[in-house]
Formats: structure tokens, C-alpha cells, sequence
């Protein structure tokens, strides 16, 4: 079959981008595939900080953008027996035989409210999202019952001895979704100053972000604000290098959605938590915020714990600390729940999705 994926957010280098581009990966092994873009320096990026392989997978020249007409994108599509595109709600007139919508965040409202979006939806073969947390508010906006596939978290933890590290992996942005700080990594860095100010002693907080050069500034002054603490920051690390970061790391903290009102804006939370999930992987106890995808990863006080405020997270943290035997416990159990979310779950499901 010849299939073609779109994400216009490729450039992003996040979770969604993993998330299709090993889609990519998967349907390449007995497939032609095609990945619609105009850079191929954003390949290069993402094979390095995911290690996704493009040996089988072509660029294309980018058909989903204002200057590509209607026509010319119905001609371009033709010849391709299924498209897989990630979604934020909007929905392209294609020609292919199949068309497979992706999405990752809660939808409130979308073109399928009007006549000529509910044409185009018709069109729509199957749509699956990357959790039940947003196929909650997908459903509700599409008037559609899709499909969940957790996004795919292969385990490549190390061999190493375990040290006194709270750990968190995620993208540094200074605005996201309308908001500041969305993953509150400021908010834990200043968690963890308070723990030091009441006397924790010989135990670090290492942040390992990705970082855009629009953003450096913002982040120079996060890292300034951590000084003469046991704060340390890793920057646009490779995939190998985290997973050492993983596999040191005792503890793993996670925060999006905190201090934000998700009854009205639920995709201010983590949609899933792919670093919480290779955390686990690797043996790290789990403390992140019960919201958003994250509670569909965890369960409270069996592989991990779920915290509502920043005094939960510091007590529940500094109880851990103290009980190297529950930490030794809940770790084993965070190892096994990780295998759940493993890649041969994910590939059996996505080559069911284009059959």
C-alpha cells in the first residue's frame, strides 16, 4: 500500500511528533510510506531525539498548507490507498481511499458542527486518540465513538546504580496552549528549593528539557532562579542520554495542569505522559499530578502516586525518601506496569487501524 502521514507540528519535536513518526516507522517495514514536509533538518531531529529510523520513509513536498489549492491537494492524494493525519479538529478534503484522523488533545468544538464538516467527516474512516482522557471530549465534539492507542513507549533503561535523583523530562516553552510555564517546571524547581530550605540533604533535582532558541532567554532565568541548589539542567539531550537519565533516577516528577481550572480548559493537562511511562520503564516512582492522562498511567499507592497540590507532592516525595523499601517496591511495580504501553502493543493495533 502506499501511505502518506501529515503532522503540522513536526517542527514541534514533542510526544505527538513520536507518536506519528513511529507510526511512520512501523508501516514503512511492508509499505511505501510518505511523510508531507519541507525540511528535512526536522527529520534529522527527530530521528536523533526519539531514534526513529527513516531509511524506508520519503518526504514529500507539504500538500496541507494555504498555498496548495483544493484541486492540486484532491490530485496529490489520489494515488495513496490510506492518509493518516493528526487532527486538532479540523478535517482536509482529500482523494485517497482511506483517510485515518489522529488527535491528542480534548476538542470542544470542530468543523463537524456544520453541513459541509459533517460531509467531510463522513469521509473520515476511523479517528483514534492517544488516550481515554481526551476520547472523552473528542466523542462529545464529533458525535464519533474513536478509538484509543496509547502511544508507544519502548523500555531501553540501563544497567546502572540507582542514585539520589528526582527527575523531569519535557519540552521548556515559555507560552503553550494559551498558557505560560506549561509544563510548571518553574513550579517544581521551587518545590524542590522549599525541600532543601527544610534540611533535605544529599538528594538532586536534574530537569532534562528541550529547549527552542526562542525560548532560551525564559529558560536562562529559570536556571538562574535554581542557583545554589543541587538543580541541574540537561538541554536538548539525545534519546540515549535521557534513558542514562532514567536509569540513575529514583523519583519522577510531573506537573502539567497544575494551578489551571481543567474543568475549563482540560488540554492545559498532559494528554498521556510518554516520559512518565519511560520513567516507570526505568524504575523511577512515579509522583505526578492527578490529572489529565496521568491517572490513566498510574494508580494511586500500587505503581506510583497521584498528588492535587504542591504540599502532597513534597510530602508524598520526602516520604518516599525516607522509605528506601516502599521506594524499592513501588519502582518493581512501575517496571511492570510500563511494559503495558510497550511497541508490539502499539504496531498490532495501528496495522489493525489501516487494514
Amino acid at each position: 500500500m502506499r501511505i502518506g502521514i501529515y503532522d503540522p507540528y513536526l517542527d514541534d519535536i514533542g510526544g505527538g511528533e513520536k507518536y506519528m513518526m513511529t507510526i511512520a516507522q512501523i508501516l514503512s517495514k511492508e509499505n511505501k510510506v510518505d511523510v508531507f514536509w519541507n525540511n528535512d533538518r526536522d527529520f534529522e531531529v527527530i530521528s536523533k531525539r526519539f531514534g526513529i529510523d527513516f531509511t524506508k520513509i520519503k518526504r514529500v513536498d507539504n500538500i496541507f498548507v494555504p498555498s496548495v489549492g483544493l484541486v492540486q491537494r484532491l490530485l496529490a492524494t489520489k494515488p495513496y490507498d490510506v492518509l493518516i493525519l493528526l487532527s486538532d479538529g479540523s478535517i482536509p478534503l482529500v482523494a485517497s481511499r482511506k483517510l485515518l484522523l489522529h488527535i491528542q488533545q480534548p476538542l470542544f468544538n470542530s468543523q463537524a458542527t456544520s453541513l459541509w464538516g459533517k460531509i467531510k467527516l463522513s469521509r473520515v474512516n476511523k479517528i483514534f486518540c492517544n488516550a481515554f482522557f481526551t476520547k472523552n471530549f473528542v466523542d462529545k465534539a464529533l458525535g464519533r465513538d474513536t478509538e484509543v492507542i496509547y502511544p508507544p513507549v519502548a523500555i531501553k533503561a540501563q544497567h546502572l546504580t540507582k542514585q539520589n535523583i528526582i527527575l523531569h523530562v519535557g519540552r521548556f516553552r515559555v507560552k503553550n496552549v494559551a498558557i505560560g510555564d506549561y509544563k510548571k517546571q518553574s513550579i517544581m524547581v521551587d518545590t524542590f528549593k522549599k525541600m532543601i530550605d527544610n534540611e533535605l540533604k544529599d538528594w538532586k533535582f536534574v530537569l532534562a528539557v528541550s529547549i527552542q532558541e526562542k525560548d532560551k532567554e525564559s529558560f536562562e532565568k529559570m536556571k538562574e532562579s535554581a542557583k545554589g541548589y543541587p538543580i541541574e539542567f540537561f538541554v536538548n539531550k539525545t534519546n540515549d542520554e535521557l534513558w542514562e537519565l532514567y536509569s540513575k533516577a529514583k523519583i519522577y516528577w510531573h506537573a502539567s495542569g497544575y494551578g489551571e481550572n481543567l474543568n475549563v480548559h482540560p488540554e492545559y493537562a498532559e494528554h498521556f505522559g510518554i516520559s512518565t511511562v519511560e520513567a516507570m520503564g526505568a524504575g523511577c516512582v512515579p509522583v505526578v499530578i492527578n490529572a489529565g492522562g496521568q491517572k490513566e498511567i498510574v494508580t494511586d499507592k500500587k505503581n506510583g502516586f497521584l498528588w492535587s497540590s504542591l504540599e502532597e507532592l513534597q510530602k508524598l516525595t520526602e516520604s518516599l525518601i525516607k522509605s528506601p523499601n516502599t521506594l524499592k517496591s513501588i519502582s518493581e511495580k512501575s517496571k511492570e506496569r510500563a511494559k503495558d504501553f510497550g511497541p508490539d502493543v502499539f504496531e498490532e493495533k495501528i496495522m489493525q487501524l489501516i487494514k
